[in-house]
């Protein structure tokens, strides 16, 4: 008598979950009826969002927690999703850090480290579950950044990866649409997260309108919750670029329009600004600390 294949459950894997618009893309998916597999270094984190969306009546996710920055991260997703009987359908790639600093002056090796995390786990996560992606006819959903259009003294090394990550989505946006397999790149501007802490910038509110800095006012800011809803419908109609909010989608455009020196010019003086006020907010809480 023949044996039935097991069965398998199709699931979102999404990491860098377990805080910020990573977790912001989770239950946006939850939402919308997706079963999940939740990754990201602090488990805990990752729990208590497991537990909010099982909470909700959603399945709980399963959780990993994994250093996506390690070289063989990729098969220990491979060989946990297989342990469970599950397979992508969707994979967003979120995790990655960045550090504000001149590139000569920070640490070599935490550079170094921001590239594994920021390109080549993502290329390898990217690649290793296409065909399966193919079979499912599902969708892969990369992060980015406005900074991904524009080169960033200051945060050199960062925003390079992020022009990585723009670049390689949109390539892989061509060469599997003919599979049948959305692809979409997420490019932000600031959002208030725990991603200015890594980058060691402290926590200064964003103000909510005006144009962004580099085009010589302030920064219009989108909460994580609104990129990820326009990330998901992103993905859903297949679109290649996804820019979420009015003035960053501005700063795209000008930032292909203006001479390049110019853009530099702009983006060091933005950075010069945001450090001189970063000081003295800085200052201010020591003079006023107890």
């Amino acid at each position: 008598m023949k044996q039935s294949a097991p069965t398998t459950r199709r699931v979102v894997v999404v990491t860098g979950a377990s805080a910020g618009i990573g977790a912001a893309l989770a239950r946006v998916f939850a939402a919308h009826g997706h079963d999940l597999v939740l990754i990201a270094r602090r488990e805990g984190k990752l729990d208590a969002l497991a537990d909010e969306i099982a909470a909700q009546g959603r399945p709980r996710p399963l959780v990993l927690a994994i250093d996506l920055s390690q070289p063989d991260a990729a098969a220990r997703i491979k060989a946990e999703l297989a342990a469970h009987g599950l397979e992508p359908e969707y994979v967003v790639n979120n995790a990655g850090f960045g550090l504000v600093g001149e590139a000569a002056q920070l640490d070599h090796a935490e550079q170094l480290a921001m590239i594994d995390l920021n390109i080549r786990s993502l290329t390898e996560l990217s690649l290793a579950f296409a065909d399966t992606l193919a079979r499912l006819r599902g969708g892969l959903l990369n992060v980015s950044s406005v900074a991904g259009f524009i080169p960033g003294p200051g945060m050199a090394v960062y925003y390079a990866s992020k022009a990585y990550v723009l670049s390689f989505t949109e390539a892989l946006h061509h060469e599997l649409a003919r599979r049948g397999v959305r692809v979409t790149v997420l490019c932000p501007g600031p959002v208030p997260t725990e991603f200015q802490a890594r980058a060691g910038i402290p926590r200064i509110p964003f103000p909510r309108t005006g144009m962004p800095r580099v085009v010589g006012s302030n920064a219009l800011t989108c909460t994580a919750e609104e990129v990820a809803e326009a990330g998901y419908e992103g993905l859903m109609r297949g679109q290649r670029v996804v820019v979420p909010g009015i003035a960053n989608k501005a700063v795209t455009s000008i930032a292909r329009l203006l001479p390049r020196r110019l853009v530099l010019e702009a983006v060091a003086h933005s950075q010069l600004v945001r450090r001189r006020r970063t000081n003295r907010v800085l200052k201010k809480a020591v003079r006023e600390a107890p």
